[in-house]
């Protein structure tokens, strides 16, 4: 019994609290680069640990149904909620 809990658990990724950029880019379903990019131009709620971005999955579930929910009812966003748009050369 011990062994198949053990191996059902490999089968299914923890999702943790507090997710370092890879865990929470998995989460969101987006490059980690991209992550780093928005973590940084403070587009998604992040905190630093020493030098390190981390996330809190409850935050990013929270900012993701904001996000969500002003999408869906088309109401004008925010300048500051919006997504960070590379400048054109």
């Amino acid at each position: 019994m011990r062994n198949a809990a053990v191996r059902s658990n490999l089968l299914v990724p923890e999702v943790r609290e507090v997710m370092d950029i890879r865990q929470a880019s998995d989460y969101l379903g987006i490059s980690p680069d991209t992550l780093y990019k928005y973590a940084s131009d403070g587009f998604v709620p992040a905190f630093k640990l020493g030098n390190r971005w981390r996330f809190k999955r409850s935050r990013l579930d929270e900012w993701m149904d904001r996000q969500s929910d002003l999408r869906a009812s088309g109401a004008e966003i925010n300048p500051e909620e919006k997504k960070p748009v590379k400048a054109a050369l």
